[in-house]
């Protein structure tokens, strides 16, 4: 999907199409003042009154941007302020994610009724095998991919960018090549004129670390990698990542289609706008530390999940990180037993630092329909112990 999380908000607010928009951080009080003063009409609300990221103050991360503040260098992941500095005109509107949770099913949904088989790579991408979808094979599948932009845009009014490809590692780097709104199809024949000019980092796997890695020996493109002989690729990256680096240069890649998995966990967490402390902000941090635990149970609930392994995540002013967990005796999506258990984590970390995040995680899990034969056993094997 295109720019996401802000496409969603550009459907309600409709006044910042074309402009510089950045989304970040919780609700805030202005933006509910806002929200207030126009009667809940959000396209009404006039663009002057928007709060502007040049006045905002705190550590709080940009989630997204639409293009037009991508162009000043703004980007997901960007502390607010430095964006500030980078973009200061650009409007703040606050994450709004159970928003972005339902397009995103809405648009999920319409693709499982035109290509079945579909693995799900997060809120806004998937990959779909176009193999066996009656038209897929039509002008290298660009006709099914028109007609799967058509029909999310009319449901939705959202639009996505498309990579046709022979295999996920190429159909992920293509689906990059014409946003937004684009189609790109490249067939095996095309790895040496499309892909080997590219930059190493296009390469879904090569992080910053590799890349400079690949750069202090001189390879710099794709084709400088494919260039390279596997043996010496294994010699400096080790067996298995310089063989894959080999074959990735080579435009090979064997994973299927994952039509199903199965999450290993599922947590919530918060970065703080300022630091809090456990003592002098105890009221403000066990408010936000109810809230994810909330929040996790009643992602457990609507994933039809529950899960035994209950722990906590905290980053400290030093971003330092301290993790702690317990697995309990029965699997659980009650908001109130995981904050019972992991309160007990969080007597086990140092709580004299200040802290920038906190997280909850809930791991182990188990579909609901299946914890009541796993919670027998269990017992049985409890009993068993006893002789």
């Amino acid at each position: 999907m295109d720019a996401f999380y802000a496409s969603v908000e550009l459907l309600r607010y409709p006044q910042l199409k074309g402009l510089p928009v950045i989304i970040g951080g919780a609700r805030r009080s202005q933006d509910d003042a806002l929200t207030a003063q126009y009667g809940g009409q959000l396209a009404d609300i006039p663009v002057e009154a928007f709060p502007l990221l040049k006045d905002y103050v705190g550590r709080g991360v940009i989630t997204t941007a639409t293009y037009p503040a991508r162009q000043f260098g703004v980007g997901s992941a960007m502390g607010m302020m430095k964006a500030a500095r980078l973009c200061p005109q650009a409007i703040m509107l606050p994450v709004d994610f159970a928003e972005y949770r339902r397009f995103s099913r809405q648009f999920k949904d319409i693709i499982l009724s035109i290509a079945p088989r579909m693995e799900d790579r997060g809120v806004d991408e998937v990959y779909i095998d176009f193999t066996n979808v009656p038209g897929g094979q039509r002008e290298g599948g660009r006709v099914l991919a028109r007609l799967l932009q058509k029909t999310i845009h009319d449901a939705t009014g959202l639009t996505c960018s498309i990579g046709v490809a022979p295999n996920k590692l190429i159909a992920k780097m293509a689906s990059e090549f014409n946003k937004p709104n684009g189609i790109s199809v490249v067939f095996e024949s095309d790895v040496e004129a499309q892909i080997w000019p590219l930059a190493c980092r296009k390469i879904n796997g090569i992080g910053p670390k590799a890349d400079a890695r690949l750069k202090s020996h001189g390879i710099e493109t794709v084709g400088e990698l494919a260039a390279r002989p596997r043996d010496w690729l294994v010699a400096n990256f080790g067996r298995s990542y310089g063989a894959w680096l080999h074959d990735a240069a080579w435009g090979r890649d064997d994973r299927p289609v994952v039509t199903e998995s199965e999450p290993v966990s599922m947590s919530r967490e918060t970065t703080f706008d300022r630091d809090l402390h456990a003592v002098y902000d105890r009221a403000e941090l066990g408010q936000v530390f109810t809230e994810l635990c909330i929040q996790v149970a009643a992602d457990l609930k609507r994933k039809g999940y529950a899960g035994r392994t209950i722990g906590i995540k905290l980053r400290y002013d030093d971003f330092k990180i301290a993790t702690r967990d317990q697995t309990i005796d029965v699997y659980t999506q009650d908001a109130a037993a995981i904050r019972r258990h992991a309160g007990q984590c969080l007597k086990r970390v140092p709580l004299e630092k200040r802290l920038r995040l906190l997280g909850v995680r809930v791991g182990n899990l188990l579909p609901q329909s299946e914890v009541e034969q796993a919670m027998a056993e269990l017992r049985s094997g409890e009993s068993a112990s006893l002789f």
